[in-house]
C-alpha cells in the first residue's frame, strides 16, 4: 500500500526529540499558557518574517477570532462583506458568517485554483470590508496584486495559510501579506501538531493584543476581561511539539518539491491535468492535486494498485447543506473544480519505488 500521507513514519523521525519536548512540558508543571507557547509564537513569528505569532486552538479558530477582533476594533460590522474564492474548504466561509458577516464567493483561477485579482475586482461593492485569499494546495494566491487591490479601495486581508506554511513570493513568506494571517497546524499540515492548533500572524499592535485577549476568555489581565472572549489557547504540549517540527519544515519542503518535480516531469498522459506552478521554488507543495474528466475511474485504478488518493474537496461550500441559501448560485468553474480533482500521495517519507509506481499507473490510464 502507498499511503496518501504516512504520519507515523513522518513523526518517528523526530521520535526522540518529540519525546524529550513532551517530556519537558510534564517535568515544568505548567501547561497552559506557558514558555513553550511564548518561545513557539517568537519563533514561528521569525519564520514568517512577522512580528507577532498568536496561538490559538485550530486554524478555524485563528480565522474567526481574527475577524471577530476586526469587529471589537470597529474595523468591521455586521453584514459587512468579505470577497473569498468560492473552492475553499468550508472553514474558511465558516469564519465569516460565525461573525455575522456575508461571504462573496468568486470563481478561483483556472489554473492555480487560488483567488482571481480579476474576479476579487468585479465583486467589490460598498459593502466590501475585506479580502480572504486562501493559498490552496502550498501555492500563495498572487498577493501582490491582490494587496494592490485592498490599497486602492481600502480593504482588509485575511490570508487563510492553512496549507501554505513557508511559501512565498519575492522572498516574502505567506502570513506576512496580509494584515493578519490565520495558520492551522492540523496533523496532516505541512507543519502538523500532534493534535489541533493554530495561530495568527500579523504585524499590528492593536490586532495582537485584542487577539491575545479574545483567545483568552477576553481577559488582558488574570479575572478582568476586556470582551466577551472564548476559550482558544495552543497548549503548551502542542506548542513544544511544534517547536520541534518547526525545526525540520524547510528539509521536508524540499523533499515535496522534488517530489512534485517528479510527479510533473514523469506524469504525460494527456488526460490528466496537472498543477499550474507560478514557482517551483517557492510551492511548499501541501497537496498534489490533479484534475481528471473521469476522477472516479482514476481513483479507482490508482486504489485497485494500493494507491490511496483523497479528494479535496468533493463538495464546495454553496452545495452544502449549512449554506442552503447559497445553493443555487452559479460557480461552473468551482462545481467542475470540485468535480475533478484528486490528490495523490505526496508524502515527505515516500521512497523512489512508490512515486515511480504511481507515476507508471497515472500514464497507463486511459481516460
Amino acid at each position: 500500500m502507498v499511503p496518501f500521507l504516512d504520519l507515523q513514519k513522518i513523526n518517528q523521525q523526530y521520535q526522540s526529540e518529540l519525546k524529550e519536548a513532551c517530556s519537558r512540558v510534564i517535568d515544568s508543571g505548567w501547561y497552559i499558557m506557558g514558555n513553550e507557547l511564548t518561545q513557539f509564537e517568537t519563533e514561528f513569528a521569525a519564520y514568517c518574517g512577522t512580528k507577532y505569532a498568536i496561538g490559538v486552538a485550530n486554524g478555524l479558530d485563528a480565522l474567526i477570532l481574527t475577524l471577530r477582533s476586526w469587529k471589537e476594533l470597529g474595523k468591521l460590522n455586521t453584514g459587512d462583506e468579505v470577497i473569498v474564492q468560492a473552492n475553499t474548504y468550508i472553514a474558511s466561509v465558516l469564519a465569516i458568517t460565525e461573525n455575522d458577516l456575508v461571504p462573496v464567493l468568486v470563481e478561483p483561477n483556472p489554473g492555480s485554483y487560488n483567488l482571481d485579482p480579476e474576479t476579487v475586482v468585479a465583486a467589490i461593492t460598498p459593502k466590501t470590508k475585506a479580502i480572504l485569499p486562501v493559498h490552496l494546495y502550498g501555492q500563495l494566491s498572487p498577493m501582490p496584486e491582490i494587496m494592490a487591490i485592498a490599497n486602492a479601495h481600502n480593504l482588509l486581508v485575511l490570508e487563510d495559510c492553512a496549507q501554505a506554511h513557508g511559501a512565498e513570493i519575492n522572498g516574502k513568506r505567506a502570513g506576512s501579506w496580509g494584515d493578519a494571517a490565520g495558520f492551522s497546524f492540523y496533523p496532516g499540515k505541512n507543519l502538523g501538531a500532534l493534535g489541533d492548533a493554530g495561530a495568527i500572524t500579523t504585524n499590528d499592535d492593536e490586532l495582537a493584543q485584542t487577539l491575545k485577549a479574545l483567545r483568552n476568555y477576553g481577559s488582558h489581565k488574570k479575572y478582568e476581561n476586556l470582551y466577551q472572549g472564548v476559550n482558544s489557547r495552543l497548549d503548551e504540549i502542542q506548542a513544544a511539539v511544534l517547536r520541534v517540527k518547526l525545526r525540520f519544515l524547510e528539509t521536508e519542503t524540499l523533499r515535496r518539491q522534488i517530489i512534485s518535480q517528479k510527479y510533473r516531469v514523469g506524469i504525460t498522459n494527456p488526460s490528466i491535468i496537472l498543477p499550474h506552478v507560478a514557482n517551483e521554488q517557492t510551492h511548499v507543495w501541501h497537496l498534489f492535486v490533479i484534475r481528471c474528466s473521469n476522477r472516479e475511474a482514476l481513483q479507482k485504478l490508482l486504489n485497485d494498485h494500493d494507491v490511496q488518493t483523497l479528494i479535496h474537496y468533493p463538495i464546495p461550500p454553496h452545495k452544502q447543506k449549512a449554506y442552503i441559501s447559497f445553493n443555487d448560485y452559479y460557480l461552473p468553474l468551482t462545481e467542475k473544480i470540485h468535480n475533478e480533482i484528486l490528490s495523490i500521495p505526496l508524502d515527505p517519507t515516500m521512497d523512489d519505488d512508490s512515486i515511480e509506481k504511481i507515476i507508471k499507473l497515472l500514464n497507463e490510464y486511459q481516460g
